[in-house]
């Protein structure tokens, strides 16, 4: 059953299981962990404050503020990480931009100036890859051009790879539809002045027309540009442009580097390798389509592109110390078949998720993680890996029998070959501390990941014996679920006696979950949302699980996890400026 007919058939039946269906650094971020690439490095002193090195002649400018999308950083190494902005600026092109680096959010310590170019062959977006002194450290940046300046961000690098790293804190995000909500997940998020970073596991846009997939009583406050389908690479570009206008976004980028992967709504719904489920009669070539959308992505999103001749290959890895090593999935568009509508053809062992090359990538990475002595070995990635049935039962993959009846074949139910590769790496490895991170569903979910859930002689319910590692996943920001609390409540009690691997869901509040990492435990804390039909500052702490070095199953918490002590203070509230 594929996503939208499952939908739809659930929510027939009056049950919202149907909300279940997905939504509609230290080291190196380049795929291989080797050096990486760069989109647009400009030119620079690292280090050396001063006067800007060849400071360019500016073009003359009459018009109001450029810097109308704000400023972004992602993609943290060690001593690197990728700063962006967009000029916004009628009737000119090849425009010189000053970027500015420093300790402290007044500048007065620089280490590092340099300039790039808004070109209108890129949809004037900026991007600067500066060499900075330090690890683990928080830096301020901003960026000046046409006379006016923009509002100072702030970022972070990762620490050294062999680094000793105590505590991590990150912040997991996904499926953010403007049109179906305020991002005020996105406005909590930016407060937190302890994250090392934001992880987006994608649905960072959605395609959508005006008016398809939104919440109707917002179409007033929350309209989407272009109003129609987008489809074309100016359609695509319009949208980031009308999402990158929203404040709380904004302030998000701002206050803390990202770390981002796309999903499905980035292109169509429901894409895979060679089309989606919403790219329809009359819309043109999909690999058009899917090259267009690829583009626009790289040039709006604060990313590193490994491979500037291969922009499809978005997986990669980051090194944060001795802690963490971190794996980004592409599970959509690199080597994913078709979505399919049956046990059997899920149970195609011809069928593959990943790909054959990504997936090789992925085992060498889990490797190399183990050799370099990472405690912790996280996979951000789409679509969710354990599970998801009408009662689970034992499985027999040598007579494609077993496993129970499967309720969302666009996850890791529909490509069973490909799930059951990973898991049986991860057992012959005996890797421990195995975290796998999971958005697209618009839920929360915290699960052991066993390679035989139903069968008792393989996995205790009880104990978490026979785990092999755990999942959790983010709820959306915006995107809905179930259409209730009460709803959500009877979803679950059917779920969680369907799914002993299951340990708790949430398929109504919308939010996001911070992970909290120690030598001793790796810890979801989900925090959940009271509304987004309008701007709403709160939020509330709905569920902690936990689990504990070495033992590979979840544990629940009583409560979330303490921010870090003495954390870097935040950039300033300040605009941008014309001096």
């Amino acid at each position: 059953m594929k996503r939208r007919e499952f939908l739809s058939r659930s929510a027939t039946a009056g049950l919202s299981l149907g909300v279940l269906s997905a939504c509609g650094g230290g080291g190196s971020s380049s795929p291989d962990g080797g050096k990486p690439g760069t989109d647009n490095p400009g030119t620079g002193n690292p280090g050396q404050p001063g006067p800007t090195p060849n400071a360019p002649e500016m073009p003359s400018y009459g018009g109001p503020d450029p810097f109308q999308h704000g400023v972004a950083s992602g993609d943290p190494l060690a001593n690197q990480v990728i700063l962006w902005t967009r000029l916004t600026a009628a009737g000119l092109d090849e425009i010189p931009v000053i970027v500015e680096v420093a300790r402290d959010a007044t500048f007065a310590t620089p280490v590092y100036q340099g300039v790039g170019y808004a070109r209108s062959q890129n949809d004037f977006t900026v991007k600067l890859d500066p060499l900075l002194p330090e690890p683990e450290t928080t830096y301020f940046y901003r960026f000046r051009s046409l006379g006016f300046t923009s509002p100072v961000g702030r970022t972070r690098t990762a620490p050294a790879p062999g680094a000793q790293v105590d505590h991590l804190r990150l912040a997991v995000v996904s499926c953010s539809n403007l049109p179906y909500g305020w991002f005020n997940a996105y406005a909590r998020v930016a407060r937190r002045a302890d994250l090392d970073a934001v992880l987006h596991l994608g649905d960072y846009i959605y395609e959508y027309a005006q008016g398809e997939y939104n919440d109707a009583d917002l179409a007033g406050p929350r309209p989407v540009d272009p109003p129609h389908e987008i489809i074309t690479l100016d359609d695509y570009r319009r949208r980031y442009a009308c999402y990158r206008r929203d404040p709380d976004l904004q302030e998000c980028h701002r206050q803390h580097p990202f770390i981002c992967v796309w999903d499905d709504h980035e292109i169509a719904n429901d894409a895979w390798m060679d089309g989606a489920e919403n790219h329809n009669e009359g819309e043109g070539d999909f690999a058009d389509r899917k090259r267009a959308a690829v583009r626009a992505y790289y040039e709006w999103m604060p990313i590193r592109m490994g491979f500037p001749d291969r922009d499809m290959r978005i997986y990669r890895r980051f090194d944060y110390g001795d802690l963490l090593t971190l794996v980004m999935l592409d599970t959509r568009l690199i080597g994913r078949d078709p979505q399919v509508d049956s046990p059997s053809e899920a149970r195609d062992r011809n069928r593959q998720l990943l790909g054959q090359d990504q997936r090789q990538w992925l085992f060498e990475q889990l490797e190399y993680s183990r050799g370099r002595g990472a405690r912790w070995h996280v996979i951000g990635q789409q679509v969710m890996l354990s599970p998801l049935t009408l009662g689970t039962l034992p499985d027999t993959p040598n007579w494609d029998l077993g496993g129970g009846a499967q309720l969302n074949y666009d996850q890791w139910d529909g490509y069973q070959t490909s799930r059951r590769a990973l898991l049986g790496r991860i057992e012959a490895m005996a890797l421990d501390n195995t975290v796998v991170l999971t958005g697209d569903i618009h839920s929360s979910w915290a699960m052991d990941v066993s390679a035989d859930p139903g069968n008792p002689l393989v996995y205790n319910r009880f104990t978490g014996q026979g785990s092999l590692a755990v999942e959790f996943v983010t709820p959306a920001v915006t995107s809905p679920a179930a259409p209730s609390k009460a709803l959500s409540d009877l979803a679950r009690a059917a779920l969680v006696p369907l799914n002993p691997h299951l340990k708790w869901v949430d398929l109504f509040h919308r939010g996001y979950l911070v992970l909290d990492l120690t030598a001793e435990h790796c810890k979801a804390d989900w925090f959940h949302l009271n509304t987004v039909s309008e701007p709403d500052d709160s939020e509330f702490f709905a569920r902690s699980y936990l689990t504990r070095d070495g033992q590979n199953h979840v544990e629940r918490a009583s409560q979330p996890s303490a921010p870090k002590t003495a954390a870097p203070p935040l950039a300033p509230a300040t605009q941008g400026i014309k001096p």
